[in-house]
């Protein structure tokens, strides 16, 4: 979030005379509502927070953020749910369908279209908590389209869902979607893949030792022999324990899935040497 909420006037000439201000009646509500909104994320207490959101929306209902906010604070994932559900109805009508239209498959690279995003992507996640997975699938796939760039990450919640629930083809099309994707994600998924298939040994070997180059705490938590690192600081090490963890608890099932998948994979990362490398973070 910027420090600055609200851009610093600039100095008036002495010899230009001074704009009338504009009334607040001819400024963008629903900007107006994101302000208040800016000041909402940073308060400290939740009863500060709530409150901001409240007044968002009583300076404009269609405030998006103001309810991915509710949602946050939602006592029960049904409530959750049904906040994310007002914020992708209220961003909707923001936008308009000409907002769609002239953002079309480059969504987050807009300000205006990220409270919309953020409301989407929680409601799926609320609807996967709940069990409705096929409701959840079907919001991450439509927000590809819109955003096919992808900056909130949910070709990897999609894949890994895709995954567990064996639907190897909607896996492989997900996959295919971004062929060029370097992550560790993307390379053990696609080692599963190919041992599954057979008759691709050397490609799957291939795949193994990229993947394990890209984090190596993967094949042996999988096979148990390292337990699961959970983390609550709100950020992933690249390359840690934690973010196998996170691969893990989504792949994982996939990989049990497949008989002597795993045996295979710790077998071929045994023979993978070990390289030193700067550990990264990111949220």
């Amino acid at each position: 979030m910027p420090l600055s909420k609200k851009p610093r006037q600039k100095a008036q000439s002495k010899t230009e005379p001074m704009a009338a201000p504009l009334p607040d009646r001819q400024v963008d509500p629903i900007r107006r509502a994101q302000e208040v909104m800016y000041d909402a994320w940073d308060a400290r207490t939740a009863r500060d927070r709530l409150a901001l959101a409240r007044k968002a929306l009583k300076i404009s209902p269609l405030c998006a953020d103001a309810y991915n906010l509710m949602a946050l604070h939602a006592n029960t994932t049904e409530a959750e749910r049904d906040h994310y559900a007002k914020g992708v109805e209220a961003g909707e009508q923001a936008l308009g369908p000409e907002g769609f239209e002239e953002y079309a498959g480059r969504f987050w690279g807009f300000l205006e279209t990220r409270p919309y995003m953020r409301a989407r992507a929680g409601l799926a996640a609320a609807l996967l908590k709940l069990g409705e997975e096929d409701a959840a699938i079907g919001h991450w796939r439509a927000m590809l389209v819109l955003n096919s760039g992808d900056n909130q990450g949910i070709r990897y919640v999609l894949a890994g869902c895709l995954a567990r629930r064996g639907d190897i083809d909607g896996l492989k099309a997900v996959l295919a979607a971004y062929q060029n994707e370097g992550s560790m994600h993307w390379l053990y998924t696609r080692a599963l893949l190919a041992f599954r298939e057979g008759g691709r040994k050397a490609v799957a070997n291939a795949l193994v030792r990229q993947a394990w180059s890209a984090n190596e705490y993967v094949p042996a938590m999988l096979a148990g022999v390292i337990q699961p690192l959970a983390t609550d600081s709100g950020y992933i090490t690249v390359g840690g324990p934690d973010e196998a963890t996170e691969y893990v608890t989504e792949f994982g099932p996939a990989w049990h899935a497949v008989p002597d998948a795993i045996e295979w994979l710790t077998k071929i990362a045994a023979t993978c040497k070990p390289r030193s490398r700067p550990v990264q973070a990111f949220r």
